[in-house]
């Protein structure tokens, strides 16, 4: 069973919720916290699954951070959020793993808890397009520089591989080359690019390509 912690600053509101779910068969261990430094306390005293925190009280963002930093593992259910781009936006660079919205039902709620439990993030159309445009605003926003022309001409063509969503052996069945030979291209390509993860590469391939359909590629295969 996943265990809970509320977080909220309106007792009879947090203790009526802590009730409603303690009646789930699926959660267990329903814990509540008034503020951070409360939340914090009972966290490092017993382990919870997840914190549901209300955005609707004073200082919401800063009890969300507050957990995150302290217990990084501990997922969080942000609820009561106002589906503006701004608030969604939010709660998701904050480290927000599930929204509910204010108007949402106590079925609602115990879905979205559930689907947050399994790493999934269950959030109205509204919801999803905010979190799409600011996608869209960190894509735009990436530095080109000269670094998407110092890819190999078989990077780039891996980057545009991987920009169609192919994984690792439908690239290497594709060109016909090894698999590892792939994880050594996609290696290179992120050093190169300086981030993390495929997606962002992907990403600045497809700014590359609107700003310059043909971009100057070094001549090392």
């Amino acid at each position: 069973m996943t265990s809970i912690l509320i977080v909220a600053d309106i007792r009879l509101y947090r203790e009526g919720l802590a009730q409603a779910l303690a009646r789930q068969s699926s959660f267990d261990l329903i814990g509540t916290a008034g503020d951070a430094p409360g939340a914090i306390a009972q966290l490092r005293a017993q382990t919870h699954d997840m914190v549901l925190v209300d955005m609707a009280m004073a200082g919401s963002a800063g009890v969300v951070r507050t957990i995150r930093q302290c217990v990084p593992e501990t997922k969080l259910v942000a609820l009561s959020v106002a589906e503006t781009d701004a608030d969604v936006c939010a709660c998701a660079e904050a480290g927000v793993t599930g929204y509910v919205p204010r108007d949402a039902s106590l079925n609602d709620l115990i879905a979205t808890l559930e689907s947050a439990e399994r790493g999934e993030a269950l959030c109205s159309p509204r919801m999803a397009g905010s979190l799409l445009r600011r996608l869209a605003e960190l894509a735009s926003a990436l530095p080109l520089g000269p670094t998407a022309a110092r890819l190999t001409p078989r990077e780039s063509e891996i980057m545009r591989l991987l920009d169609d969503g192919l994984a690792n052996k439908d690239i290497a069945r594709r060109l016909g080359i090894e698999v590892a030979t792939v994880k050594n291209h996609v290696h290179n390509i992120l050093d190169k690019l300086q981030v993390h993860r495929r997606a962002e590469a992907a990403a600045i391939m497809r700014k590359v390509l609107r700003t310059n359909p043909t971009p100057h590629l070094s001549a090392a295969g």
